[in-house]
């Protein structure tokens, strides 16, 4: 697939844009905003030609330093790609302290092919690998996080926040589905989906979660995985600019807290025909046999893709038995503690929930990742094990499921030695994503904890 950069794409009126500015951006592979801000009057431009970056911005590490193992750097002169908008129309940004619109874009090398390292690409390709056997993926996104004492981010600490509508009461406690804490902090809910609905991201329920100041937003389903990961990426930044608007912090971080709830990112998703059948359905509550191939598929490739799913060092912290974060690569019916859950519905929503990712991971890889496991259980008819019912920490253990890598190091090997995710999601995307982990781990390797210092000195 490629692009035309000539295309007639809608863009601000240049014709009343006074000061208004607007910002065009990609995820690198760390799930980072990379991009420019620029003049409401170069959006014309923006639009038809696209706005270049170089393509080494895609492999940055997590501070944003280039990667020089990556392949992208020297070897190619630091040479250019061309973003281009994924949508027609710029969206606002409603938390701006000045006018502000916002594009979404994705990266092209010069001559119009897709840049394979891109991570809207990646998903892109693996959507097409589904529709040449008649499939399209249907998926949905959950996404947890913490809301913060608005010093947070300055202490580089967390604190739980005050309730601006609850007689200035902190949330230092769990208080898991309580309305009442959303009580104490409506306004800022009511500016989170006021700015979902001014930007298109289908936000859903709100609940609170098992942490102080922890909660979830579910997105709803959408028959189109790029436009999934568009709503999940464009969501973590929303919640971060209005919770700044209200003087909070927000945070994705996968365990900002060692003793609390991490935050995690649950995926749904189940695949329809060209009829718009869901094939996972086959009028039962056991689910099809494509259910299963899938199910086989994520199972056989989740270890080797949980450097994805736990992209940091912090992101490991939230895998411990019995913390709601799977340690094994097992499935189970109506099961939260499996990795793979098949939510009880009708059979017509048939569907596999998968449990494993941290909300610190990049949404776009993450979507990839779990169709292209799911895509080569079904190509390769793969069967999984027996259903776990009950505590799958223990099931899972003495049935010697699969372990998952609980070691950064460890997920980055695994991953470095996939020959399925190679084959699925690219070689130089393997490259490029291990290289930048393997500089993030050395730069924290180099660095002396406070606790040694505490300890040692």
């Amino acid at each position: 697939m490629s692009v035309n950069f000539s295309g007639d794409n809608k863009s601000l009126d240049s014709s009343d844009t006074g000061n208004k500015e607007f910002d065009l951006f990609i995820t690198d592979l760390n799930g980072n905003l990379r991009g420019k801000r620029m003049p409401a009057n170069g959006s014309v431009k923006a639009f038809k030609e696209g706005v270049k970056l170089p393509r080494s911005v895609i492999g940055f590490d997590n501070w944003g330093d280039d990667v020089l193992e990556n392949g992208l750097v020297f070897e190619t002169g630091d040479s250019d790609g061309v973003c281009m908008p994924v949508h027609a129309d710029p969206v606002n940004v409603p938390w701006a302290n000045a006018p502000r619109d916002q594009v979404l874009a994705m990266m092209f090398d010069p001559d119009g092919k897709p840049f394979d390292a891109d991570p809207r690409q990646i998903l892109l390709s693996i959507v097409d690998r589904f529709a040449r056997i008649g499939l399209t993926p249907v998926m949905a996104t959950e996404l947890e996080f913490y809301l913060l004492d608005g010093a947070s981010e300055e202490q580089r600490f967390p604190e739980p926040p005050v309730l601006a509508e609850g007689h200035g009461r902190r949330l230092t406690e769990t208080d898991c589905y309580s309305i009442e804490e959303m009580d104490g902090l409506s306004s800022f809910f009511a500016d989170v989906r006021s700015a979902c609905e001014e930007q298109g991201i289908p936000a859903d329920t709100i609940i609170s979660e098992l942490g102080p100041g922890q909660f979830e937003i579910n997105l709803m389903h959408v028959a189109d995985p790029a436009l999934a990961g568009d709503h999940a990426t464009l969501f973590k930044r929303l919640v971060k600019g209005v919770a700044r608007k209200h003087g909070y912090g927000a945070t994705f971080m996968a365990k900002p807290y060692a003793d609390k709830s991490g935050n995690g990112f649950h995926t749904h998703f189940s695949l329809i025909d060209r009829d718009g059948n869901n094939v996972f359905d086959d009028g039962t509550d056991a689910g099809s046999d494509l259910l299963r191939h899938a199910i086989a598929g994520l199972m056989e490739t989740m270890a080797d893709s949980m450097l994805i799913f736990a992209p940091h060092l912090n992101s490991y912290r939230r895998f411990a038995a019995g913390a709601h974060a799977p340690t094994f690569a097992s499935w189970g019916y109506e099961n939260r503690t499996v990795a793979l859950r098949v939510p009880e519905s009708e059979p017509v929503a048939r569907r596999i929930e998968h449990r494993v990712s941290g909300a610190d991971a990049n949404p776009y890889l993450v979507l990839a990742s779990v169709l292209a496991g799911a895509l080569y259980g079904i190509e390769n008819k793969l069967q999984p094990p027996s259903a776990i019912e009950g505590d799958a920490y223990a099931e899972a253990e003495a049935r010697n499921l699969p372990r998952l890598p609980t070691r950064w190091d460890d997920a980055t090997e695994a991953l470095k030695e996939s020959e399925v995710l190679k084959e699925y999601m690219g070689e130089s995307f393997i490259r490029v994503f291990s290289a930048a982990k393997e500089q993030e781990q050395r730069k924290i390797q180099g660095r002396i904890s406070d606790i040694e210092y505490e300890a040692y000195l």
